[in-house]
């Protein structure tokens, strides 16, 4: 098969070929038809992540056509069309017991722990807990992001923050992740203001329904601009508090930076609620929380790490009956042989294209979408 590969942390990113997978007794082998290029890619390849080995093949959030299974396998059979979380959980420990498979404590995940999806076939294992039926009205670069961006928002908004109808919801970082929690908060009845230094993004998060946005570029003109994160993400706060009225119910960082966690937090009004979805490794440094203002206006931090399997189906159903419309996230998609450039954008400061870039491994593409 066909693959990207790394063989060194920050290194080249190469097509190579590979041998084709086989089914582990649990698992599937998955033919990937659509895979999403997420920035948790980026710090996987980056070295960010303890659990990669090198040589690798990254790549997570994926859609495609079940092609064998293994002996142990009883609700899988091949051809079906499937999705799956990033976090692949073992369905026996603890937290699997108690329906939390989103931090099972012997999860796989594809890209991460074994080679992932920037390939032609991708192997799931324990399928039976992992794999997602895909409705037939979802095509598969739709349903590309469902595995990790898209689902992982959806939680994060739904199960997570619970926003009441009309509550203020501030977005920090408006990528693939933050473009997706924009959309799934409107629908939620909530009022969204995006935070995002690229005019792009913001534009893209308006057209999703956020009533206000904020570029914090152009806060304060150079000569005065704050001196630090902490100075910074406080005038951050500041702007979201002016144009909520005094502060946001949730916000959430969809980014993932020392300066998004710490800004997000400044923006609540009191007793709100941070949602920290942005990956934030070690190697990027602690991020200068607040917490005088965590205890003394009664905020609430919490963490959000993807969704399970077997909450899906309500998503599914938002996302069949045209509600949620993930496709409209998706503006870039290319070939594998493209996949190290949108990777390499973003060790930069502004991706060059807002929204999902999906990579097709079966087909060369290399184009914008503009509809």
């Amino acid at each position: 098969m066909r693959a990207i590969q790394f063989r060194s942390y920050g290194g080249r990113l190469d097509l190579v070929e590979l041998a084709d997978p086989a089914a582990p007794d649990d698992g599937a082998v998955v033919r990937v038809e659509a895979t999403g290029i997420c920035r948790s890619d980026w710090h996987g390849w980056q070295g960010h992540d303890p659990d990669i080995t090198v040589p690798h093949v990254p790549g997570h959030e994926f859609a495609g056509v079940v092609d064998s299974v293994g002996r142990a396998v009883r609700l899988w059979h091949g051809g079906e069309r499937v999705t799956a979380p990033f976090v692949c959980a073992c369905g026996t420990c603890r937290s699997c017991a108690r329906g939390d498979q989103q931090v099972c404590e012997r999860q796989t995940q594809p890209g991460f722990t074994h080679d992932g999806s920037f390939a032609e076939y991708v192997v799931v294992r324990h399928a039976d807990v992992n794999l997602v039926r895909l409705p037939d009205p979802v095509d598969a670069v739709s349903a590309a992001a469902l595995g990790c961006r898209f689902a992982t928002a959806y939680r994060a908004v739904v199960q997570q923050a619970r926003p009441a109808p009309g509550d203020w919801v501030a977005v920090h970082g408006c990528g693939g992740v933050g473009l997706s929690v924009v959309m799934i908060a409107v629908v939620s009845g909530a009022r969204v203001v995006a935070v995002d230094v690229s005019p792009e993004a913001l534009s893209v998060a308006s057209e999703l329904g956020a009533e206000a946005s904020i570029n914090p570029a152009t806060l304060v003109d150079p000569a005065g601009r704050p001196d630090g994160i902490a100075d910074a993400a406080a005038a951050i706060g500041a702007a979201v508090r002016e144009v909520t009225a005094g502060g946001a119910k949730i916000s959430i960082d969809a980014l993932g930076s020392l300066s998004t966690c710490a800004a997000s937090i400044h923006s609540l009004a009191r007793r709100g609620r941070h949602v920290q979805v942005g990956l934030l490794p070690p190697a990027l440094g602690i991020p200068p929380i607040p917490m005088d203002l965590v205890i003394g206006t009664e905020l609430e931090i919490v963490g959000s790490h993807g969704m399970a399997a077997h909450a899906y189906p309500p998503m599914l159903a938002a996302v069949e009956s045209g509600a949620l419309r993930p496709e409209r996230l998706v503006t870039r998609r290319v070939g594998l042989d493209a996949v190290h450039q949108v990777l390499e954008e973003m060790s930069g400061p502004l991706p060059s294209v807002p929204g999902i870039t999906v990579a097709l491994p079966r087909q060369d593409a290399d184009e914008p979408i503009t509809s």
